[in-house]
């Protein structure tokens, strides 16, 4: 059976007709796209017919890079996001404690908590989390997820003290005493990480469910997400086991494309024994490729540049890796099928991974690379110029900007600047640009990541004039990113992406003209309904 909807203002995002009034679906795709006198050539008396009621459709959200299984585990922790002070923060997990009874010694987990924020002025330290309870190990994720703050009870267990030394591509803050704070960054992150006990398959799979139904609320379709190293036991095959299970139960109402995350070469090579590629899969779930992290964030100036920080003259942020493994990383995994997209947010970070890249193009098994960077905030015309030659996929991060437009000019000076979030620029050099939102390190909801795109401002309207408006995005741009931009990404611009003749038929109605609406209200535009291959799966 075949099902017209008409009536419509639909935004195809087929650039041969960018706008329709109506469209067929049939077992799963798109059949046809155009007039409603030439639909109803193709429709039987049997066939359903929905009335849009001059409704704007547009094609399902892609979100280019999540944190999927993390979001849903965030969604079980104490949320700090927004909390303005670390008293609230002590006063809210204290509350926590009690109202949900948690017995000694088990652990306590928070996220979202961001010190630019405090009134205080500073990160929150060992001391701070004493105060909410030294009979429970505590550990609290700032909000980039690339920093945390754990309690004396954590440090602990850890058996991190003074004697113990900084992980390599990691740091343990330390008082003038040498004594550790309870700040930890990047790599020594698990050294806490590992004494939290791991979740079960069934928990897991309860985590994505609740990420996923939050997805599709907000127009999503298909997400590209880092899930592998979510918890501390980093066991790939129980996290794909989830997925599958989730699937064959058919509770699974998303694409998913796996941005695989194995910064360890054995465990690489291991899993690239195991049969695994970049495409493997299906139209439910595909492995993607090799995900890594090459630095920090800028909001903790962990963020790797080639000068120093112009707030921090004696920091240049944190490699994560060495040139040398970043490229065996590399090479392994091309050579073995997989494709590679990198975590890299300054200079420093990018160029590192572009010398991997210029070096795994040489001897790549994929025919066609699609190497891609995530983030790439401070950026320069070299880095520019390189992305150009090497054909790099830009995973550009607007949302970020809701944060960073406070402190992004602080961390690298005027100069940097120039080059630094040129999300219209990097569109208007030509490049391959798709959108991402970092979830749960900001928000899920694509309008989110639109409006900012588009406007240039925080969720609350600031600056009024926008923040170097001449970066600003088109809506077209935007919606490009979060639609065929992504699906580029993940080798399915055939697939999906645009409503036209073929393709899944993935799509949303949304209570707005999102090309016509004032560009201050799209961050209100509210999605009514979600099909996933002309399946209904989410309505208001």
């Amino acid at each position: 059976m075949k099902t017209i909807f008409f009536n419509g203002n639909i935004i195809t995002m087929d650039k041969n007709q960018p706008y329709v009034d109506s469209m067929i679906v049939e077992e799963h795709k798109f059949i046809f796209a155009g007039k409603y006198n030439d639909a109803m050539k193709l429709i039987g008396q049997k066939d359903e017919m929905v009335d849009l009621n001059g409704k704007t459709v547009v094609p399902g959200f892609n979100d280019s890079h999540v944190h999927l299984l993390n979001y849903g585990y965030s969604l079980t922790k104490i949320d700090c996001n927004g909390i303005k002070s670390i008293e609230e923060v002590i006063e809210k997990s204290k509350k926590y404690i009690y109202e949900n009874k948690i017995e000694a010694d088990k652990w306590v987990c928070g996220r979202g908590w961001n010190q630019t924020h405090f009134k205080e002025g500073r990160y929150p330290n060992r001391y701070d989390l004493d105060k909410i309870s030294t009979t429970h190990p505590m550990v609290f994720t700032r909000i980039c997820e690339h920093v945390v703050v754990v309690n004396s009870l954590a440090l602990k267990k850890a058996n991190i003290d003074k004697s113990t030394d900084n992980p390599i591509g990691g740091e343990i803050e330390r008082d003038e005493n040498g004594e550790p704070t309870g700040v930890l960054k990047e790599n020594a992150r698990y050294l806490i990480y590992s004494k939290i006990p791991d979740a079960t398959i069934e928990e897991i799979k309860t985590m994505i469910v609740k990420g996923v139904n939050k997805a599709i609320s907000y127009g999503l379709t298909s997400l590209q997400t880092d899930d592998f190293e979510t918890f501390s036991s980093k066991n790939w095959r129980k996290i794909l086991k989830a997925y599958d299970e989730l699937i064959s139960e058919n509770r699974l109402p998303i694409r998913i494309y796996e941005q695989c995350l194995l910064p360890d070469v054995d465990r690489l090579k291991e899993f690239l024994s195991e049969g695994y590629r970049t495409g493997i899969g299906n139209e439910n779930f595909k492995i993607g490729p090799l995900k890594l992290l090459t630095d920090g964030s800028l909001g903790m100036n962990t963020a790797y540049l080639d000068e120093p920080y112009s707030d921090d003259p004696n920091s240049k942020g944190i490699s994560v890796f060495s040139q040398e493994k970043l490229d065996e990383l590399s090479s392994t995994a091309v050579k073995g099928g997989m494709n590679l997209v990198f975590h890299a947010i300054g200079d420093g970070a990018i160029n590192m991974c572009l010398k991997s890249f210029e070096k795994a193009r040489k001897i790549s098994s994929i025919k066609d690379n699609r190497f891609g960077l995530i983030h790439i905030q401070i950026l320069s015309e070299s880095i520019i110029n390189k992305f150009k030659e090497l054909n790099v996929v830009a995973y550009m991060e607007p949302i970020c900007i809701n944060t960073d437009l406070y402190i992004a000019e602080s961390r690298v000076g005027k100069e940097r600047m120039k080059t630094s979030y040129i999300y219209k620029r990097l569109c208007d050099e030509g490049l391959n640009i798709c959108i991402s939102s970092d979830c749960p390190v900001d928000s899920l909801n694509p309008m989110h990541s639109i409006y900012v795109a588009t406007n240039r401002k925080d969720y609350n309207g600031y600056p009024n004039e926008g923040w170097i408006m001449e970066e600003a995005l088109s809506v077209e741009e935007a919606l490009y990113g979060l639609t065929l931009g992504g699906a580029y990404a993940s080798y399915e611009e055939n697939i999906k992406g645009s409503i036209e003749y073929g393709k899944l038929a993935d799509f949303i109605i949304i209570s707005d003209d999102i090309m016509n609406i004032d560009k201050k209200d799209i961050q209100d535009i509210k999605v009514e309904a979600t099909y996933l291959g002309g399946k209904k799966v989410y309505s208001i």
